[in-house]
């Protein structure tokens, strides 16, 4: 009876996934598994220094192109970035115009909340969000955001 449980077990952990050096994980067969993750983009950078303004959209665009799936939360001077025209004006050291970024994103459909508040004090409209299917957020959203994440980055 014995033996017979922990042939079992064993079998069990032989079918299990293998985490070796590096953290790579692998499954019965050797092979790389990848595991899809939900990532929560949270940014308050804005046109005053483009660079970092532009890093949570580009990590953010390659996150969803390895397969992950990516909202973002802006606030403060990021909201900004909804304004097609200032999008397309700032440009970071080395990098596409944001204004290009963020049009790959709508065209995922990519979810972009700008926080309500953040965006009336800096008179970003409805219609500015629409450029690129963003919404308004509110302090609810922005909880149901970290709460459904698997990793919240704030760059």
């Amino acid at each position: 009876m014995i033996r017979r449980l922990f042939l079992s077990r064993l079998a069990q952990f032989a079918a299990a996934p293998l985490v070796v050096a590096g953290g790579s994980v692998l499954d019965a067969q050797g092979q790389a598994v990848h595991k899809s993750l939900k990532i929560m983009m949270k940014s308050a950078w804005g046109s005053d220094d483009p660079t970092k303004a532009a890093f949570p959209f580009l990590h953010g665009l390659a996150l969803a192109e390895a397969g992950h799936e990516v909202q973002f939360f802006l606030l403060g001077e990021a909201v900004g970035l909804m304004r097609k025209t200032l999008a397309n004006a700032v440009t970071p050291v080395g990098w596409p115009p944001v204004g290009e970024t963020l049009d790959k994103l709508a065209a995922r459909h990519i979810s972009i909340y700008a926080c309500g508040t953040c965006s009336r004090a800096r008179g970003v409209t409805e219609a500015d969000l629409s450029n690129y299917g963003a919404k308004f957020g509110n302090p609810t959203i922005f909880v149901s955001l970290v709460e459904w994440a698997d990793r919240v980055i704030t760059e």
